[in-house]
C-alpha cells in the first residue's frame, strides 16, 4: 500500500553491455557486471534482464539464495541449466543461490527475471493486484469511480 510510481522507458533509456562471449545485455533493472538499470528497488532488489544471445554462447548470473528467478524464451531456444526452453517456455530456478547459467544454441532472446519475495498474500483480478479481496474490490471501486487518474 505505497505510493504509486510508473515511468516510461524508451530503449535508449536503458543501459547495455556485451559480454565477452558477445551476449549482448540490457539491463532494465537492478544491477549485474557494474551496470545499473533503469529501475532500482531497494526492497525486492529486482534484477530484470533482456538477452540477445549468439549461437553457440553462454550467459551467466549470481543470483541470491533468498530470491526467486525464472527465464522465458521469446526467440529461439535457450538452454536453462539441463532444460532447453522453445520460444514461449519457461523455467523457474530453485532459491539454492547460485549462478543461472543459459545456453543458447542458435540465436535466441530471453528475459530473465529474480529479486527479493515479498512474502505477502497476493490477490489479483485484471491489471489489479493488491493483498487481500477487500482491497482488490476497493480498488476495482476506485477505478470505476475514476479515483485513480493522474492528478
Amino acid at each position: 500500500m505505497c505510493t504509486p510510481w510508473y515511468r516510461d522507458f524508451n530503449a535508449g533509456d536503458l543501459p547495455k553491455f556485451t559480454t565477452e562471449q558477445g551476449v549482448k545485455v540490457t539491463v532494465i533493472a537492478g544491477k549485474l557486471e557494474g551496470v545499473e538499470g533503469a529501475v532500482q528497488r531497494a526492497t525486492t532488489e529486482p534484477l530484470f534482464l533482456d538477452l540477445e544471445m549468439p549461437a553457440g554462447t553462454t550467459f551467466t548470473a549470481p543470483v541470491p539464495a533468498e530470491f526467486n528467478a525464472f527465464v522465458v524464451a521469446y526467440q529461439g531456444s535457450v538452454g536453462a541449466g539441463n532444460t532447453p526452453l522453445r520460444q514461449r517456455q519457461m523455467a523457474i530456478f530453485a532459491n539454492e543461490g547460485s549462478t543461472i547459467v543459459l545456453h543458447a544454441s542458435a540465436p535466441s532472446r530471453a528475459i530473465l527475471l529474480a529479486g527479493r519475495p515479498l512474502d505477502e498474500p497476493i490477490a489479483q483480478h485484471g491489471p489489479f493486484v493488491m493483498n487481500t479481496n477487500a482491497q482488490l474490490h476497493q480498488a476495482v471501486a476506485d477505478f470505476q469511480a475514476g479515483r485513480l487518474a493522474a492528478h
